[in-house]
This record gives structure tokens, sequence and C-alpha cells, in this order.
């Protein structure tokens, strides 16, 4: 039977909003909220894979499992990959990298992933949605991906590109791409093992280093796009959504 681990990277120190996977929606924080989305899809062990000791602390308190990272990573990917060799996991096929600040990510669309992987014997998956508002094509911070061919819920067609500008006057299928990503094993030792290419650094989306050396990455069709916390504003328009839904 193939088998999956979702790892959940997690830090401290974003940028735009330090602290985030410990801001706090219904009494639990940020990062709690997504390993119980994880356990949810019931598709297999849920480990939080962070540097700080109060990510760590929190998850176990509030019954999840976590493990100490190094902090030298340059991607979630690479942090995901020490955790794997760290916890010394046997009998995984694909180690699913789910995204510690998106809270409201529908298990459906995790689970539909998983799936697809599995059936379609993929390298690496992802997920995307529609754009339903043309102006998300000019928005430098929605990360496009290009397809050879229609989404829809019943094909996994390979991704030609991602970018976070307009990708409208070059390909005809564009969707929102959602940061979620699926390994198989042998393809993400060889991923973290590539140096980070230029595009990859320019643009800051990891997942260039994969299309850079001939890596398909296959992309699912998600029903809707979860809402990331990057900063005070996108933190305070969730929780009032996720408390309102009680």
């Amino acid at each position: 039977m193939t088998k999956t681990i979702i790892l959940i990277p997690s830090r401290m120190s974003a940028t735009r909003l330090p602290g985030k996977p410990l801001l706090m929606i219904n009494d639990l924080p940020i990062i709690s909220h997504v390993v119980n989305k994880a356990k949810k899809t019931k598709i297999g062990r849920v480990v939080v894979c962070t540097e700080d000791y109060e990510i760590f602390n929190e998850v176990k308190k509030n019954g999840g499992e976590a493990v100490i990272t190094s902090n030298k990573h340059k991607s979630g990917s690479d942090r995901i990959y020490e955790a794997f060799k760290k916890l010394e996991i046997a009998n995984v096929d694909y180690v699913l990298n789910l995204q510690g600040d998106e809270p409201n990510i529908d298990e459906k669309d995790i689970i539909n992933l998983n799936k697809s992987m599995i059936d379609n014997n993929s390298d690496i998956g992802t997920l995307a949605t529609n754009i339903k508002d043309s102006s998300m094509l000019q928005n430098q911070n929605v990360v496009k991906v290009a397809l050879k061919e229609k989404l829809s819920n019943k094909n996994f067609p390979i991704a030609l590109a991602f970018t976070r500008k307009d990708l409208s006057n070059d390909y005809e299928n564009i969707y929102h791409h959602i940061g979620i990503y699926i390994f198989k094993i042998n393809i993400l030792e060889k991923f973290i093992n590539y140096n980070q290419t230029k595009n990859e650094v320019e643009n800051k989306l990891e997942q260039l280093r994969a299309l850079d050396n001939n890596i398909n990455i296959n992309v699912r069709l998600a029903t809707s796009s979860p809402i990331g916390v990057d900063t005070m504003e996108d933190y305070l328009a969730l929780k009032k959504i996720m408390e309102y839904k009680l």
C-alpha cells in the first residue's frame, strides 16, 4: 500500500509577519489549526518541522508531533527533507509539504492531490485554482501557474511555468497556484541536492528549481484558494472568517 507522510515547515522569523505561526484563532495557534487539518485527511503521519522551540513546544502542547531542524534552510522543501531523514521513516513513498500558514485549506483538496499523485505515479504534485478576478494576473503577490491544458477535476496536467508576473500574453491556461507540494521520496532527495537556480532566487519560487532541472510538476484542481497569513491584515481577516464559522 502506498504511504504518504505530511510534513509542515514552520518558523517564527517570517519577514513580513514575525511570529505568525503562534498567532491565535479560536484559542489555538495557526500552526495547530494546520496540524488538525492535516490529521483530518487521514493520509498519514503529520509532523511539524521547525527551527524554533516556541513552535515545537506549542505544537506538542496541543497534541501534535514536531521535530527541530536547522535554521540554515533556504526553502521549506529543504527543511522537510532534513526532518524526514531525522525521523528515520521507513516504508513511505511520498512526502507532502503543507504550508504552516494556511489554516483554512480544504482537507479534501489535500486528499485529492495525494490520490492524483498515487494514481498517476507522478514525481511532484501541487494545487491550483481558477482565477476569478483578472486583477490577480497583475498582482505580484499572487503566484500563477501556466498549464499544457485546461484544468479540471479529471486531469493532472504538467506545469509549464510558475511566475508572479502576468502570463496572459504568453499562455492560454493560467491558474492561481497554491503552495502545497507532494514529492516522491527519491525526487525530493534529488531536488534538495540541486543548487538553488538563478530563476528560483530571483522569483522567490522554489518550484522553479524543479522545472529548471527538468523535473515535471503535475497540477490538481483545488476547490478553493486558502487564505495565507503574510500580513497582520491577512491574519485579522482570516481570524474573523474562522471565528464566525463557530
